[in-house]
C-alpha cells in the first residue's frame, strides 16, 4: 500500500521557534455566495427535485416487503442466539451449587 506524500519541510522552517498566540493566516480567501431571494430559493428546490429519479410504486413495496423479512430473520436470529445463552449460562451457573 503506497504511503501519502507529505510535503517536506527545510532544516531552516523547523528550527525557527513558534510563537504563542500567533495566528495562522488561511490559504484561501473564503468567497461568500450571494443570498437569494426565498421565491428563487424554493425554485431552485423544486428544479432539484426534478432531477430525482423517483422509485416506483413496485420498487418500493419490493424493497418495504426485503426490509420486513430481513427483520424477521435478525428477530429469529437473536432470539436463538439469546435463548441459547440463557440456557447455557444457566448450566455454568448450576455447575456452582
Amino acid at each position: 500500500m503506497a504511503k501519502a506524500k507529505t510535503p517536506r519541510r527545510s532544516p531552516a522552517a523547523t528550527a525557527q521557534p513558534a510563537i504563542a498566540g500567533a495566528a495562522v493566516a488561511a490559504d484561501a480567501p473564503s468567497t461568500k455566495k450571494p443570498r437569494v431571494s426565498p421565491v428563487q430559493f424554493f425554485s431552485q428546490v423544486r428544479a432539484e427535485g426534478r432531477k430525482i429519479t423517483w422509485p416506483s410504486r413496485k420498487e418500493t413495496w419490493i424493497t418495504s416487503v426485503m426490509v420486513f423479512i430481513m427483520v424477521a430473520i435478525a428477530t429469529v436470529f437473536f432470539f436463538v442466539v439469546d435463548w441459547g445463552l440463557a440456557q447455557l449460562s444457566r448450566i455454568v451457573l448450576a455447575l456452582g451449587s
